[in-house]
């Protein structure tokens, strides 16, 4: 049986890449969708602790959704990506 980890890093050094393009491009993206609707400056890295945030209310209602704790890891690994790409 795979461990969560291995799971999320199969989602995240794997089909999503493929699938969304490269992760620090997409992220950015994202941040700058994200600070013209709020506008405050957004990064990558905070679009990855808002989604984390998003996750952990989730996983207040289900502690072991299996899914969501993948997805907690992924975006943690994706700051990592990002750094990387720096």
């Amino acid at each position: 049986m795979k461990k969560i980890t291995d799971k999320a890093e199969e989602i995240v050094f794997g089909d999503r890449e493929q699938t969304y393009g490269n992760p620090s491009k997409n992220l950015d993206m994202i941040a700058g969708l994200w600070s013209a609707y709020t506008g405050v400056a957004l990064n990558a890295h905070d679009v990855c602790h808002m989604m984390m945030l998003l996750k952990i209310v989730r996983l207040k209602n289900n502690t072991l959704h299996e899914d969501t704790m993948i997805d907690v890891i992924g975006y943690t690994l994706l700051k990592e990506r990002i750094n990387e790409s720096s």
